[in-house]
Order: C-alpha cells, then sequence, then structure tokens
C-alpha cells in the first residue's frame, strides 16, 4: 500500500472522525456491556449460536487493533471468518450449502470446528495478534472434553480456515487508499475533493472480487438525477436545509441519529447481528449461516457501490451547494460559505454504500429471521452522549434511519441514499438467494 505522511494522517483523522471514539481492545467488554450485548457466552449447549457472536466481537477486535476500520480488510476480514465458522459446522452436520470448504467430519464437536475456524482465519489475516487470538480459542476449547469428536473438530475447523483463506487469495482488497491515478473532472456535477482531503479514498477497491456477486457491476446503478432537474432541486434543497452545520430545520432527534449512526455500517451491522441473534435465542447452525451472509452482503455492497461510484463520479453536497450557481438549474441557489453538520468522507456522493450496507444487512437479516419485525435496543460507537441507546422494532426500520441519517448529517443527497438502499436490497436479495441455501 503505498501512502505519504501527509495523505495517510488526513485518511487516518478522517476514520477518528468517523468513529469518533476509537475504543481500544481492552475496553471492549465494557463498551459491549454498555450497549445490551451478552459479554460473557458459555458452550454448555451446541444449540444457541454464542460462539458465533463471541467471535464476531472478536473480529471487531481485531480488526480496531490492526488499522481502525480504515480500509476493507476489516470487512473482508468479517465476512471470511463467519464463512468458515459455518462450513466447518455444515461439514459436521450438512443443513446448508457450504461456500469454500465441501469435505465432511461426521462426530467433530461443533464448538470446537467454529471456534478453530473462526481463530485460524484471524491468525492469518491478523498474524500479529496471534497471542491474543491462541487465548480467545483456548478459552473456548477449555470448555469443551477431550476426545476424539475435539481432535475431529480442531482438524476440521483448520482446513474451513485453510480453504476460505486460499479462496480469497489476490482478491484486490488490499488497495492504494490514496487513489494516486485519480484526477477529479471540471464540469460541473464532477466530483471534487472536500476539504482537508486532497484525494478520493480507494479508487480501485471498485475492482474487487465479491463474496457472493457475479461481479461489482452486477447491480450497477442508472444515472442520478440530471443537474436541470426538478428531482435534484429538490434533494438539493432539502440537504441544504436540514444538513447545514448551523441548520435550523433539523430536530434535535434528527441531529442524535445522525451522529449515531455516522459509526462504519461493517461495524453497526453486525452489531445489530449479535444483539438479535442472543435476543431471538438463534440456534447454531441458523446463526453461523446469517452471519455469514450479512458479512457477504456487507462487503458485496461496498464493492458494488464503489463500482457505481466511480462510474457516475458525482458531487457531494459541499461542493454543490457552494457552486450552486453554476448546475444550470434555477431552482438551486449558491451559499459559497456552507458546511455539512458532520465531516464528509473523501469520496462520490452517488450512491451512499453506507445507505447500501444497511439496507443489504436488513434484507439478509430479515430473510434469515424470516420476520421483519425483531425489536432491539443498542448504542453506536458514535452516539451522542445524549442518546446513548436508539430503538427498533423492525429492520427495515432501522435501514431507513441509517440512510437518512447521510441526509440529516449533510453528506448525501436524498436519492444517493434511496439509490443506495435500492442497491443494497438487490445485494442482500442476490445472496441469501444463491448461497449457503438450505439442503
Amino acid at each position: 500500500m503505498r501512502t505519504t505522511g501527509r495523505r495517510l494522517g488526513l485518511l487516518v483523522g478522517w476514520v477518528l472522525v468517523l468513529l469518533l471514539v476509537n475504543p481500544l481492545p481492552g475496553n471492549a467488554n465494557a463498551m459491549n456491556e454498555e450497549i445490551g450485548e451478552d459479554v460473557s457466552p458459555t458452550v454448555s449447549t451446541v444449540r444457541n449460536g454464542s460462539v458465533v457472536v463471541a467471535w464476531s466481537r472478536i473480529v471487531f477486535e481485531a480488526a480496531m487493533t490492526d488499522d481502525g476500520y480504515v480500509s476493507f480488510m476489516g470487512t473482508r476480514h468479517q465476512a471470511m471468518m463467519h464463512i468458515a465458522m459455518h462450513d466447518a459446522l455444515n461439514a459436521i452436520d450438512p443443513r446448508f450449502d457450504q461456500y469454500a470448504y465441501f469435505g465432511r467430519s461426521k462426530g467433530a464437536n461443533p464448538i470446537a470446528a467454529a471456534a478453530k475456524a473462526a481463530h485460524d482465519v484471524l491468525v492469518a489475516v491478523y498474524p500479529a495478534q496471534r497471542t491474543t487470538l491462541d487465548a480467545e480459542l483456548a478459552t473456548w476449547l477449555a470448555r469443551v472434553p477431550d476426545g476424539s469428536d475435539k481432535t475431529k473438530a480442531l482438524t476440521l475447523g483448520a482446513k474451513a480456515a485453510a480453504a476460505i483463506v486460499a479462496l480469497r487469495q489476490n482478491d484486490g482488497t488490499d488497495v492504494d487508499l490514496l487513489s494516486p491515478n485519480y484526477t477529479p473532472g471540471t464540469q460541473p456535477g464532477d466530483y471534487q475533493f472536500v476539504p482537508p482531503y486532497d484525494f478520493t479514498f480507494a479508487e480501485d477497491f471498485r475492482y474487487a472480487t465479491p463474496f457472493g456477486l457475479n461481479s461489482p457491476e452486477q447491480f450497477r446503478l442508472s444515472a442520478p438525477p440530471a443537474l436541470t432537474s426538478r428531482a435534484y432541486a429538490r434533494a438539493y434543497n432539502e440537504v441544504k436545509s436540514v444538513g447545514a452545520i448551523n441548520s435550523t430545520t433539523r430536530t434535535r432527534d434528527q441531529s442524535n441519529y445522525a451522529n449515531w449512526w455516522y459509526e462504519g455500517s461493517e461495524i453497526g451491522w453486525a452489531r445489530i447481528a449479535r444483539v438479535t441473534t442472543t435476543s431471538e435465542e438463534l440456534k447454531l447452525w441458523r446463526a453461523a449461516r446469517m452471519f455469514a451472509l450479512v458479512n457477504m452482503s456487507l462487503y458485496d455492497s461496498y464493492v458494488a457501490g464503489w463500482d457505481t461510484r466511480f462510474h457516475w463520479d458525482t458531487w457531494r453536497p459541499y461542493t454543490a451547494i457552494r457552486a450552486g450557481d453554476t448546475d444550470g438549474n434555477r431552482g438551486t441557489v449558491k451559499d459559497a460559505t456552507w458546511k455539512s453538520y458532520l465531516e464528509t468522507p473523501p469520496v462520490q456522493d452517488y450512491p451512499s454504500t453506507h445507505s447500501a450496507l444497511g439496507a443489504g444487512a436488513a434484507e439478509v437479516l430479515k430473510r434469515c429471521f424470516k420476520t421483519d419485525r425483531v425489536p432491539f435496543s443498542m448504542g453506536s460507537l458514535t452516539a451522542l452522549p445524549a442518546n446513548p441507546v436508539r430503538s427498533f422494532t423492525t429492520f427495515t426500520q432501522a435501514a431507513n434511519e441509517n440512510a437518512d441519517s447521510r441526509v440529516r448529517a449533510g453528506i448525501h443527497f436524498r436519492f444517493a441514499t434511496e439509490q443506495g438502499k435500492a442497491l443494497g436490497r438487490m445485494v442482500g436479495t442476490y445472496i441469501v438467494e444463491h448461497h449457503l441455501e438450505r439442503r
């Protein structure tokens, strides 16, 4: 990965702003307790998904330690780990189609196999954290009696991990985050760098290999509204009003959820999966499948979103509103001093991948639970002290608020969030309907 000191500093600064808080792994349990997660899963039974929930938190902590989710690697590694866990379990009892490992190991202990698969994937991708990961594995293995079923499980878990690690070699994720070959356009509507950044983020990620889609461009979106259209003027004036740093039309609650949803979608929606798996007491095989599908959808929504983003290469509200006199639309009025409520990430507007990830994950969750109505409450890394926890009755409600938050934050036009949701739903639907299907 090629970087310069100044630009890397800007990039890390953006991510710190994105997270607002960057908890150390040692504080992860305290944080999880604050957001309502069970931090002491047991393995007294193989019926529940506690081992899957636990390793979902472990991969989060590993990604935070590695680079704080600066790159797409954390999202990739979440998906890889959960696929390995799923494949190992379905080698023991084939209830769902496998993805990368297709062997069989009848009689292997499911808990030991799942934990070993997760551990080995994470050691492969985060070798510097081996000591911590070894200790996590030892905790789980200590609760499984010694015997042939445990020995079989360790062999199986290693094979399942090796299969997905091998499959994802050279998959295009590890790209230059500073897009050294990118040059902004010069016409109205073209993306322009948003201060303080003098780069756009990870252009070559648009070519990364998806987990579940056939190609990055499979669901490429059609063009956004023309600058001269009424639809564009409506979106322009909405975000100009409710997304301004000093807005008088954004309500207190809208400010609250703009901040609450500001954390990375791959962080928040993995947490939603953990919270609802625990509250609904999802069984082990179903939990492993759901986590694999959710994380495949999160990654692929990024890839598909990046493909559309760089294809249409459109400006952000920050640029558009300050250049409102250049768009040829009489319904837009320039404000040369306009600033967004929250900081704009250094990448194009259309579509909102934050919205895509949320809608894609929601689609997977409601299909895996076989209902949209799964109430949950939880916190967020970026929540304001006055609003630490939010509650939802359905996954769709959460996905809609997740998307709307980007308009309230002033960093996306409404059409970017609506089309982002449409993209995410297509990605999530396709992945559920074509992967890890019931036997």
